[in-house]
């Protein structure tokens, strides 16, 4: 195998296989080339194989050349390159199938055209020789297309380079396309979210579920205090204090949450960092204390986010968006007390009293005047949500009303903890889609938390803490002595208590709800990584459908 390399890589040379991003979809080059997203999906690993294959086989003929022109504005590696009766021809390799014409001749996909021009004009350029064609081998048909490199096609490779250097300059996405089909085979859908856009421009449409149905990746909670995780080849290998070993394969974990005073050493964080591994650090009371921020690239997405929430009109019209969605899982959530024979006149009186408040929040003008309609919420919500506890539940898990720092009683004590490993996720998420947490456009930065994952909170608060929380008690899964420490008017989860709250809350987050807006299904794990990438359209020209998501 032969190469000829070129040190220098300008940043205004355009990647070859970013122009066959282009001529698919604009967007996905801009996802690609701009925002640095990419997935590696099942067809690109698929692509790889066959390259490997194909080098073997072919042995002596394949010639790889990596090459750069700065003039021509292009750089790129040539699958194979070949002489043919005196020509120099590049070829592409293709997994999949040609295009047929109306005459059922095979022919090059427009992208698969546009990238073997590109290379053809580049070799012209960086060898000084003429080319005259470059060939497409796809191999599912088993036919090899020729393309002719003419003025026309030189012409169009330039045009092309000319519209990638525009749409890198650019701080706007270009619009998704209108062939709905290009997205089924996209690999950034899920970061995109096509299908979501379509449905917000038409609210009959039957949306196409192209988001990711789950992650089922696990959540990994070290508990015990003197826990060390490190690496192990490619595994997280995690020692106890007593020295006794486990190992957990990397590609089976999604998130690892170390609590208390456990340990991780700085080979086990590039791993994370390397395999998209979320780390996360609780404090032995169950408080919330930070995660390691591993993002790259994705400056434009953050340079869109401050431009819109640096707007108080666009903040105001998110906060009401969050405290309605909120607030009407609080009130539904009331609600099912009402559904045994029993009456409850407090009850029924704190519902229509909430009622009367949301009907408030789309007038409200002013983000404090939201903040004291969602107080006075709160304040009816918590002092009312003890008379859910059934007749059988234990005594000592009755209060009065949301206390924290510290909790005081084992409800709030459950709650606290809940609220911290939500946040954790939600942080995890935001971190995951590529956003700020520290600037959001409801919360005020008065505490360490991130307020953009304060805001995003407040959708998950009742369908992820609140009603397992009731739920677990009013079925009688907690010891009042052994899951619980009480340290003078505090109350905290002892380590039995958090690993079982741990249980119920992963349990809750894997099963599934029907988005009442798009009318397709995802589990709770997987809807608060769809909330962000709602969020984010919200200022991308794309909004409609964040905040929606209230319990029925």
């Amino acid at each position: 195998m032969s190469s000829i390399s070129v040190l220098a890589q300008p940043q205004d040379t355009i990647r070859v296989n970013a122009l066959h991003a282009l001529a698919y979809c604009p967007r996905l080059f801009y996802l690609e080339e701009v925002e640095e997203l990419y997935t590696q999906d099942d067809r690109v690993f698929a692509g790889r194989r066959l390259h490997t294959e194909i080098e073997k086989e072919e042995g002596a003929e394949w010639h790889e050349f990596v090459l750069e022109d700065e003039m021509l504005g292009l750089r790129g590696k040539v699958d194979a390159l070949r002489t043919r009766n005196g020509q120099t021809i590049p070829y592409e390799h293709k997994r999949g199938h040609c295009y047929r014409d109306e005459n059922n001749r095979p022919q090059a996909w427009n992208s698969d055209r546009l990238q073997v021009l590109a290379y053809a004009c580049l070799i012209e350029a960086a060898l000084g020789i003429t080319v005259s064609e470059g060939r497409i081998r796809y191999h599912t048909d088993n036919v090899l297309v020729h393309v002719p490199l003419d003025e026309v096609g030189r012409q169009e490779v330039h045009q092309a380079v000319q519209q990638a250097r525009r749409l890198r300059a650019s701080s706007d996405r270009p619009p998704i396309t209108t062939n709905e089909r290009l997205c089924v085979r996209c690999s950034l859908a899920p970061i995109c979210l096509p299908e979501e856009t379509r449905l917000v421009q038409d609210s009959q449409r039957h949306a196409v579920r192209l988001f990711p149905e789950d992650d089922d990746r696990q959540v990994v909670h070290v508990l015990e205090a003197g826990t060390s995780v490190g690496k192990s080849g490619e595994q997280l290998k995690i020692t106890k204090k007593d020295r006794s070993v486990s190992t957990v394969p990397s590609h089976t974990v999604g998130q690892l949450v170390l609590h208390s005073y456990a340990q991780i050493s700085t080979q086990a964080l590039y791993f994370c960092a390397e395999k998209e591994i979320g780390v996360h650090f609780v404090s032995g009371g169950g408080r919330y204390l930070g995660s390691f921020d591993t993002r790259q690239g994705s400056i434009q997405r953050r340079v869109r986010q401050y431009k819109a929430l640096s707007d108080s009109d666009t903040c105001l019209k998110l906060a009401r968006q969050l405290v309605s969605c909120r607030g009407q899982s609080q009130r539904k959530f009331l609600m099912r007390g009402q559904r045994g024979t029993q009456t409850n006149p407090m009850l029924e009186q704190t519902i229509d009293q909430m009622q009367r408040i949301l009907k408030q929040v789309p007038q409200a003008e002013a983000l404090p005047s939201l903040l004291g309609l969602e107080g006075n919420m709160a304040a009816l919500y918590f002092k009312t949500l003890p008379s859910l506890l059934s007749d059988g539940s234990a005594s000592e898990f009755q209060f009065d009303g949301r206390n924290r720092r510290p909790p005081k009683d084992r409800f709030n004590a459950l709650l606290s903890f809940g609220y911290a490993l939500l946040l954790k996720d939600v942080i995890n998420a935001i971190l995951f889609v590529g956003l700020e947490p520290a600037l959001g456009f409801y919360h005020q930065p008065r505490t360490q938390a991130p307020p953009l994952a304060l805001d995003l909170m407040e959708i998950f608060r009742v369908p992820l803490v609140d009603l397992p929380v009731m739920g677990s008690i009013n079925r009688n899964q907690w010891d009042v002595d052994t899951d619980f420490e009480i340290r003078g008017e505090q109350v905290w989860l002892s380590e039995s208590g958090r690993r079982k709250f741990i249980s119920v809350y992963e349990r809750r987050k894997e099963e599934s709800w029907k988005h009442p807006v798009t009318g397709y299904s995802l589990t709770y794990r997987r809807l608060i990584e769809l909330e962000v990438r709602l969020l984010e359209k919200e200022w991308s020209g794309e909004g409609g459908l964040f905040g929606q998501l209230v319990i029925r």
